[in-house]
């Protein structure tokens, strides 16, 4: 059994990528690798990352028509990570993904604090607040995933010097955009790691439960990217830059 789902991972693994380690200030941390899940079923024992549990074994997405299910949060089936990184206000937390095949669709990267330990919070009350996004650069037409793509597969993210010192789940996501003509073709693809921020800084914004961040039609998520674009709207709540 085990030689068998590890093949299967194998040949899905070349479709689409996942967040696979992080680096906050200069320290790298691995993430939720999708083997450890045949780990588990296996009775391996796996590392404690601060990674967030998931189960999309098929390295796939979120659709738009799944935007209130608990799974937009953190992907399939996330479950809470026990140990977090650490990062000080004002440093820098670089996401770096196994692969990544579609170079167009906007990057953004969440917080949201948790009100004790990240390890017991409920996905679904966690309010995000956007830090960091990235649509599409309108004079060379190069898409943030594109991009992402160039930079190694991997997109480092500023921590804003006022926010708050606490335990907080930071959440990172590409919206593949190809498919955006149609409704519903939005591709989806957040991961979640607990990262404790450090610091004096004393910013508390107010944040947006996930189910709540989009709409299928929101028009950074139903258009025609097959255009020269003139203008992008990037999907979710307003950036907060501290």
């Amino acid at each position: 059994m085990k030689i068998a789902t590890i093949l299967g991972l194998a040949g899905t693994a070349a479709a689409h990528g996942y967040v696979s380690s992080i680096v906050a200030d200069g320290v790298t941390t691995s993430g939720w690798l999708v083997s450890y899940w045949y780990d588990l079923v296996n009775h391996v024992p796996i590392p404690q990352t601060p990674g967030w549990y998931e189960e999309a074994l098929d390295l796939g997405f979120v659709p738009p028509n799944e935007y209130q299910n608990p799974n937009i949060a953190c992907h399939k089936n996330a479950v809470n990570a026990n140990v977090s990184a650490t990062v000080a206000a004002g440093g820098s937390v670089k996401f770096q993904w196994t692969d990544w095949p579609h170079n167009i669709g906007p990057v953004l990267t969440y917080v949201a604090k948790c009100s004790g330990d990240c390890k017991t919070a409920d996905k679904t009350a966690l309010k995000f607040v956007k830090i960091d996004e990235s649509g599409i650069d309108l004079t060379s037409q190069v898409w943030a995933a594109g991009k992402l793509m160039a930079d190694g597969n991997s997109w480092t993210t500023k921590v804003p010097k006022t926010l708050a010192p606490g335990h907080y789940v930071f959440r990172h996501e590409i919206i593949a955009c190809h498919g955006c003509t149609s409704l519903n073709g939005a591709q989806n693809y957040p991961f979640c790691v607990n990262i404790d921020v450090t610091g004096s800084g004393t910013a508390n914004p107010v944040g947006t439960v996930a189910s709540s961040l989009y709409k299928s039609n929101d028009p950074g998520i139903l258009f025609n990217p097959y255009v020269t674009m003139t203008s992008y709207k990037i999907p979710g709540p307003a950036l907060w830059t501290g």
